[in-house]
């Protein structure tokens, strides 16, 4: 396995977590393994009634302010489209 594949991501937001700070916590106060800080602490998601589409839109400012590595909002937005669905947060919701 290279390591981009052993790289672990958030379920949710798609951040690369690679500190132990990155990682959200459980309700126990414990490391959670699937989502990063921003998105989960002491067992539940900071933002419960955020969609995918506007995690997709909070996301696209950070491709801008980081001088576009995903590309152009556009293609950051389509490849975010695609990826998203994939993550645990959102496949649920999936139809």
């Amino acid at each position: 396995m290279t390591q981009e594949m052993s790289k672990r991501f958030c379920q949710s937001c798609g951040m690369p977590m690679e500190a132990d700070t990155d990682f959200g916590t459980n309700e126990d106060g414990s490391r959670n393994e699937d989502y990063c800080c921003y998105c989960y602490q002491k067992g539940a998601f900071t933002n419960p009634s955020m969609t995918m589409e506007e995690m997709i839109d909070f996301n696209l400012k950070f491709n801008e302010e980081n001088g576009h590595p995903m590309g152009t909002r556009e293609q950051a937005h389509a490849m975010m489209k695609q990826w998203f669905p994939t993550l645990k947060r959102w496949m649920s919701l999936q139809s």
